[in-house]
């Protein structure tokens, strides 16, 4: 009798999760035999369910908000991405019984920037607009591709200049605050805040964008954020959600756990169209 691997998304809330979708589409698409579930997983309740799902057998883990950084203490060893972030999204169960814990976040968005809408980071100037969990996924993997500058800013100074600190060693980073911002232009403006979902901006000035420039916000909707509408009427050249990032990731993460890398495109496509019939 033949077992199917199981693995799952943990997090709280998790009803909206469109990642058992994608794992699956991915499996139909490599031929893989395993099974995905969205569980709701409180901080509170995550270090026992977490040990009790790899107990019972599972394979691997996604971990959502607000379980990345508990994820990260959770993984008996960390790849180096997760702990330049020190979150983990992806956590797979090894052949000696250890936990090693990834992050597919970063890798996923600039995935999605470069191959899917063939944008250049290199020698670009890049703002960051927030200094929380988000951003701390997706700087490392940012910096890796040599931008000319990397800003990170956000509502508290403070919390913007410290992350900032920290990835000094690998790049050209700044933290500030957003009232910093009125005499500074960038080729593209990462909205890493949640803020935009319901209808929230930071005070960003009118002429934040370069020539040319793109907007891109992590989160994503049937509806464009409140962020991708701010890039098309500033002018942005493309202004995009992070749909493509949430099925780049997820590929990554399927890599991890199979070996076997997923066409993402299709899948893409498929989710983009369905949203804009909704």
């Amino acid at each position: 009798m033949t077992t199917t691997d199981r693995y799952a998304v943990f997090g709280s809330p998790i009803k909206h999760s469109k990642s058992p979708r994608i794992h699956r589409l991915f499996a139909e698409q490599t031929g893989q035999a395993l099974s995905y579930e969205a569980q709701e997983v409180t901080a509170e309740a995550f270090p026992a369910t977490v040990k009790g799902f790899f107990e019972a057998g599972g394979k691997g883990l996604n971990c959502t908000v607000p379980l990345k950084e508990l994820a990260y203490r959770f993984a008996t060893h960390k790849t180096e991405r997760a702990q330049r972030s020190k979150a983990v999204n992806t956590l797979v169960l090894q052949t000696d019984g250890a936990i090693l814990g990834d992050n597919t976040d970063g890798c996923g968005l600039v995935t999605d920037l470069l191959h899917n809408h063939r944008l250049t980071l290199t020698g670009k100037n890049v703002l960051i607009l927030g200094a929380g969990g988000a951003s701390r996924g997706i700087i490392g993997p940012i910096l890796g591709q040599s931008p000319t500058r990397l800003v990170v800013a956000n509502r508290t100074t403070d919390k913007a200049v410290l992350l900032a600190e920290e990835f000094k060693s690998i790049g050209d980073i700044s933290g500030c605050g957003f009232e910093e911002l009125g005499r500074l232009q960038f080729d593209l403006i990462l909205n890493a805040t949640a803020a935009s979902l319901s209808g929230q901006l930071p005070p960003l000035p009118d002429r934040l964008l370069a020539s040319q420039a793109s907007c891109y916000d992590l989160a994503y909707g049937n509806e464009p954020t409140a962020f991708v509408r701010w890039g098309f009427a500033h002018g942005a050249r493309l202004s995009l959600d992070g749909l493509g990032m949430l099925v780049e990731q997820a590929a990554e993460a399927f890599f991890i756990w199979r070996g076997v890398r997923p066409q993402t495109r299709p899948v893409i496509e498929l989710l983009d169209g369905e949203r804009k019939k909704a």
